[in-house]
């Protein structure tokens, strides 16, 4: 079971932040965040290749996705000023290989981008999280299939 947390203080109330979720993901360098429908129960998507449907919506509270490609989910949540995102799921062992060299640098690189956007929204002034040099060099790697800008 691979489990993945990030948290980040916000200088206000974290609850407005997971309503605003598509709002502020990162667009620039990222697959886009798209739905069937309106965001809420039941509305199928997802990022890129990773895909999931919402399952549980409490606005101002948290957010959850179930993953349609593997066992898991991954909950947005605020509980005052903290806005919350835990990824929990099982992978087979080619999922788990695939998590430990590739999807778990990506997708912690951004999330921090999407904190730093929420903090931003918030008033604050994050100091941008940098991209480690294997994050920009898997990013390079799969630029022929997406065209992405750089990061230092």
């Amino acid at each position: 079971m691979v489990r993945n947390v990030h948290e980040r203080e916000l200088p206000v109330p974290a609850g407005p932040f997971v309503d605003r979720i598509q709002e502020l993901w990162p667009v620039q360098g990222w697959p886009a965040m798209k739905f069937d429908r309106p965001l809420g129960a039941g509305a199928d998507g997802g990022h890129g290749p990773i895909r999931y449907r919402c399952v549980a919506f409490t606005p101002g509270s948290s957010i959850t996705f179930e993953f349609t490609n593997v066992s898991g989910t991954h909950t947005l949540s605020a509980d005052g000023n903290v806005l919350r995102h835990e990824l929990a799921a099982s992978f087979d062992l080619a999922g788990r290989l695939r998590w430990a060299l590739v999807t778990r640098w990506l997708h912690d690189a951004l999330l921090e981008d999407f904190l730093d956007n929420c903090e931003r929204a918030a008033g604050g002034s994050p100091t941008p999280a940098r991209w480690s040099p294997w994050v920009r060099l898997l990013r390079r790697t799969f630029s022929a299939i997406s065209p992405q800008p750089s990061r230092t």
